[in-house]
């Protein structure tokens, strides 16, 4: 059982929250119900303001209201309706043993559905509809940069190189 190598991005300056904002708004044209996107990354890097700049610009090409899109680490889950879409943003960061994702419906009814997860470290059996997003700091946390990394959807990593 060899360790797949996924086919990544060139890393992407995201250091600017207009970058963030930006590079979340074009990958609202590649990811569809059915995707699962992982994001990887320390506390506080941004990958809940990733996630946010993303639904609201679907709200607002949507022509529906803007919403506050908090971080869901209590809940583990909050879902969105945008139009047809169904997108459910969860955060693992305070599961602490796998058993437990059993008890939120993690990837049940995942094709009707656009997933974001983050913190999903915990999960063993990684599914193959994934995308992931990989947040580093840079120079001395002075930068923020992302690497966007799928074999499912190579067109999303050739966007993004």
């Amino acid at each position: 059982n060899q360790m797949h190598i996924a086919t990544k991005s060139s890393k992407i300056d995201i250091t600017s929250e207009k970058d963030t904002k930006s590079i979340s708004q074009k990958l609202s044209n590649y990811v569809s119900d059915g995707d699962i996107v992982f994001l990887y990354g320390d506390i506080g890097i941004g990958k809940t303001t990733f996630i946010k700049y993303f639904i609201n610009y679907l709200q607002l090409k949507s022509n529906i209201r803007e919403t506050e899109i908090p971080s869901p680490t209590f809940n583990l889950v909050i879902e969105y309706q945008v139009k047809d879409l169904t997108i459910n943003h969860y955060d693992l960061y305070r599961i602490r043993h796998e058993e437990e994702l059993k008890n939120i419906g993690l990837f049940e009814n995942y094709e009707s559905t656009l997933t974001f997860v983050e913190w999903p470290e915990i999960i063993k059996e990684k599914p193959t509809n994934r995308i992931e997003l990989i947040f580093n700091y840079e120079e001395n946390f002075l930068k923020r940069s992302l690497i966007v990394s799928s074999d499912y959807k190579k067109e999303i990593v050739y966007a993004f190189k």
